[in-house]
């Protein structure tokens, strides 16, 4: 095994670095997607039971993945912006 060198040892590090920075540019947008995937999850749910509580009044908001976002982000005040703007078409 040749002996190793400076050159051998800054690249190393200099590759530490370069994967470190990497992993932390892709580490935001993974996180910002995983709590929009949370948050729309959470909205699908919460819109279920609005259905299912509002189907007895005729009170209903179709599900899809813009609605459960919006809920999903705003919670109570999403749905009630979704019946409001049902109401207006």
């Amino acid at each position: 095994m040749p002996p190793l060198g400076l050159n051998h040892i800054l690249a190393f590090f200099f590759g530490l670095l370069v994967l470190y920075l990497v992993a932390k540019l892709l580490y935001f947008p993974l996180k910002v997607m995983l709590r929009l995937l949370g948050n729309a999850v959470i909205g699908g749910l919460l819109l279920l039971i609005f259905n299912a509580v509002g189907g007895f009044w005729g009170l209903t908001i179709g599900i899809n993945v813009i609605t459960a976002l919006v809920v999903g982000i705003l919670g109570i005040p999403g749905i009630i912006l979704l019946i409001i703007l049902k109401s207006i078409t």
